[in-house]
């Protein structure tokens, strides 16, 4: 059996985000979808703060808008790991 639906964090969704993007980019919106496990309209305004916050790039060829991850959008995900390591040490949830 299932346990009660864990909910994730704002920091932890755009972990996630940042995740796909740079295991991946250049990537475009749909691959980025499946990776973090978003609804389109969620996506679109995570990627929009995100990409405002510096921490992606967004570049259109015309067709589609791909997204990078920046040096600042790296040293995020660093950090959330150690938090995410920290919260694991003393079984906390972030």
């Amino acid at each position: 059996m299932k346990g009660p639906q864990k909910y994730r964090s704002k920091g932890r969704i755009f972990a996630d985000i940042l995740r796909a993007v740079a295991e991946d980019g250049p990537v475009k919106v749909t691959h980025v979808l499946y990776k973090a496990n978003l609804s389109h309209d969620r996506l679109t305004k995570y990627l929009q703060q995100l990409e405002e916050s510096g921490l992606i790039l967004r570049e259109n060829d015309g067709d589609r808008d791909t997204y990078t991850i920046t040096d600042k959008g790296t040293r995020f995900i660093a950090e959330f790991r150690k938090m995410e390591e920290f919260a694991d040490a003393f079984g906390l949830d972030i």
